[in-house]
């Protein structure tokens, strides 16, 4: 198949999709959605950002360890996600998104009762599981059984709302930490999650279309793939597991490296929160082309503007700020390539099951790199992290360009 060239798959070869499944609209779907990702991603992912040095503090456990929770979190998570797609596949994303928020409430609960390290480690296990059940890959999923070929809107505007997760949940976090403790804080989440966000996915979340009879014996075991399939299947496992690593990498050693280039802490914390607008700008801005061009090309100016902002930042080009905005925009909108161009790349019947195997290799990535950065950091200084960033950015900009010749 040439490069340039766009197949188009005949509409009687899809599944059946109603616009309004269950007689709701898209768009308290997508709200409710939104409510729940910003909850799932504030008291999971983002949770250490704030908790770990309280926890540390008070229990005296090495701060290692406590935030070495969420990397175990996310492996359990990557290892959790085939299994979760395939369930999304078969049954829709309404019980799988409920049980996110029944566990992710029991691992909370788990850290708050904590008084040994291995209970606080077993709570991330739970979390883990949770997090593999309710994050972005398992909502997205979650719009492709229910809108089929027409989801990629809906699953833009999902990522609009992911995008306020820490610019709402670091702040409560915060208040809830200063009220009533880092204890307080977990059982308070976990109140949200059964009281908040499991309502939402019963209520509001529809049950998935039923799948056609002939769906099953074209998908095998929910995801099959032809030889050249294959391949794209391959090459896009790759650019999520280098995209994860830099995406984690650059959030957890961002400070240290500004800070190594001169930039005062407090300058190095105002121009690391410019990444959280630039993210969300970038999204709106995708959303305006309403989706009349490939994803293909939403992943590579994605990956086009990290690599250009790792590159200037790596020189020490005056201009932090703007940098940091060049690779937030481009982060935003990886977001949601991650969600869209495998629905472009292999259809809407086998969307579930590929995105929850897709997404096993990129958690991996995201919960091994940043110790790994730590090692970089440590024996060989910032400068040589900065150009690893940079030589794994450019080496997804060749990935991608293999895909697009793939697709």
């Amino acid at each position: 198949m040439r490069a340039g060239r766009t197949v188009e798959v005949p509409r009687s070869s899809l599944p059946p999709v109603r616009s309004d499944p269950g007689g709701r609209s898209r768009l308290t779907v997508i709200s409710a959605l939104g409510v729940v990702e910003i909850l799932a991603w504030g008291s999971s992912f983002y949770l250490p950002a704030v908790l770990a040095g309280p926890v540390a503090e008070d229990t005296g456990w090495p701060l290692s360890w406590v935030v070495g929770g969420l990397s175990l979190g996310l492996v359990v998570a990557a290892m959790a996600s085939p299994h979760v797609g395939a369930a999304i596949h078969r049954h829709g994303g309404r019980p799988v998104l409920a049980l996110a928020a029944l566990l992710l409430a029991a691992g909370l609960t788990t850290l708050a009762l904590a008084s040994v390290l291995p209970v606080y480690l077993a709570g991330w296990l739970l979390l883990g599981l949770g997090m593999g059940c309710g994050l972005y890959d398992p909502a997205f999923a979650t719009l492709g059984r229910l809108y089929g070929a027409d989801a990629r809107l809906a699953i833009t505007t999902l990522t609009l709302w992911g995008g306020f997760a820490s610019t709402v949940c670091w702040p409560l976090s915060a208040f809830l930490v200063e009220q009533v403790g880092w204890r307080g804080a977990c059982l308070a989440y976990a109140g949200l999650h059964l009281a908040l966000t499991l309502p939402l996915v019963l209520l509001l979340i529809p049950p998935a279309p039923v799948l056609p009879a002939a769906s099953d014996s074209n998908t095998g075991t929910a995801g099959s793939l032809s030889s050249r399939e294959r391949g794209a299947f391959l090459l896009f496992a790759g650019v999520l597991v280098l995209g994860g690593a830099i995406m984690a990498m650059v959030s957890v050693h961002l400070i240290t490296l500004l800070q190594a280039r001169g930039v005062a802490l407090a300058s190095a914390v105002s121009y690391g929160a410019l990444i959280g607008p630039a993210q969300v700008g970038a999204r709106i801005v995708e959303m305006a082309f309403k989706g009349r061009h490939h994803p293909l090309w939403t992943l590579t100016v994605a990956f086009g503007l990290v690599a250009l902002g790792l590159v200037l930042l790596a020189c020490g080009v005056p201009g932090v700020g703007a940098w940091l905005v060049l690779y937030g925009g481009g982060n935003g909108i990886y977001s949601i390539a991650r969600g869209t161009v495998p629905l472009a790349l292999f259809g809407p019947v086998r969307y579930p099951a590929l995105v929850g195997r897709l997404a096993r290799p990129g958690l991996v990535a995201q919960a091994l790199a940043p110790s790994a950065g730590a090692v970089v950091l440590t024996h060989t200084g910032p400068d040589a992290l900065w150009w690893l960033l940079l030589t794994l950015a450019v080496a997804n900009l060749g990935l991608i360009g293999a895909l697009w010749r793939a697709r």
